[in-house]
């Protein structure tokens, strides 16, 4: 039986990161400017070749890339660590409200900064959308406490996460600056216009949050099993759970500072990673987890860059469309067993 399961992961494992790397060969590919397979093996490996094209690759698609990569990972580690919390599957950042929270307050940041000229720092935003992923969390948190059935609790994430978004809609429409006008595409959620100050930023964000959850992965199985269970264990609840709050904040809001927010991706693909690797081991899902959302945001993003070309999709509608029936799925089957 061990045999089996560890034949399974193994080739989870190799399968997600196949999909990765035909994926990223694939992105790198696509787009309006057509480049042979030679020509993309030598720029990216002796750093040579037609200038256009060295700009197109190193400039544009590979920084994009890799920030789809990244905040896909992050944003499904955050889901998972929300599921974790709450005890629902389907928990997330968007769903939450989380997100839209963080949109709203880097939105006030950027429109009030932009409207007397002053730039905002990635570090900036970040901490912005971290105060908001907070501030909603925190209302999130206190209908926890008086709302006793998990649907309800739902529920009233997707209202502050309604509420936030109209108040973005309306701050972003009435903005005259044309750099504010601007948010407009951000705040529909979108990897374009990434460059590698912004990747080196969230990789060390992402990088260190994950690699902390990662590290936390005892604690999160003995969670699984019971408050009571982990108590027995040696685990301070309390501050473990502060520690969930904080790390799925922070990957939820590098996404949203960066790329906008981004639906269902948080739900989706932990479901898909644990049905895939029939197991929910903290060990093997976080990895696992944060593999499954690069493939699945550059798969999105691939679409949502070349299905209408020139005509650039949002993310979060694409993610929408692909995420949206396994979170039915996942209530379906909940209704089933209940």
């Amino acid at each position: 039986m061990n045999k089996k399961a560890y034949r399974r992961y193994a080739v989870s494992f190799a399968a997600l990161a196949l999909l990765l790397a035909a994926l990223l060969v694939w992105n790198i590919n696509s787009g309006s400017v057509s480049l042979s397979v030679r020509e993309i093996f030598h720029i990216l490996v002796f750093r040579g070749g037609d200038e256009t094209a060295y700009n197109i690759i190193w400039q544009i698609r590979l920084p994009r890339i890799l920030a789809a990569i990244i905040l896909g990972g992050a944003l499904s580690v955050s889901g998972f660590l929300l599921q974790t919390f709450f005890g629902n599957p389907i928990a997330g950042p968007f769903v939450l409200g989380i997100s839209s929270g963080s949109k709203l307050v880097v939105a006030l940041v950027m429109v009030y900064l932009l409207g007397r000229s002053v730039t905002i720092s990635s570090a900036g935003m970040i901490a912005a959308a971290f105060v908001g992923a907070m501030i909603s969390m925190g209302f999130v948190l206190l209908f926890s406490r008086k709302i006793s059935r998990m649907s309800m609790l739902v529920i009233s994430g997707v209202m502050i996460g309604y509420i936030c978004s109209a108040i973005t809609d309306f701050v972003v429409t009435f903005a005259d600056d044309s750099n504010i006008v601007n948010l407009h595409n951000w705040s529909l959620g979108s990897f374009s216009g990434m460059t590698w100050g912004n990747v080196t930023v969230m990789a060390a964000v992402v990088g260190l949050a994950s690699a902390v959850t990662f590290l936390m992965s005892k604690p999160i199985s003995a969670y699984q099993l019971g408050e009571v269970y982990a108590q027995n264990l040696g685990v301070n609840i309390r501050l473990f759970r502060v520690a969930l709050i904080l790390l799925s904040s922070v990957l939820s809001a590098c996404v949203t500072a960066f790329a906008g927010p981004i639906s269902f991706v948080g739900i989706a693909v932990p479901h898909l990673v644990k049905s895939m690797l029939k197991t929910a081991k903290p060990l093997l899902v976080i990895p696992a987890c944060f593999l499954g959302g690069a493939v699945f945001c550059l798969f999105c993003d691939l679409i949502a860059r070349t299905m209408f070309a020139p005509t650039e999709l949002s993310i979060s509608s694409v993610t929408a469309v692909f995420g949206a029936p396994v979170v039915i799925y996942i209530m379906v089957r909940r209704r089933k067993t209940v």
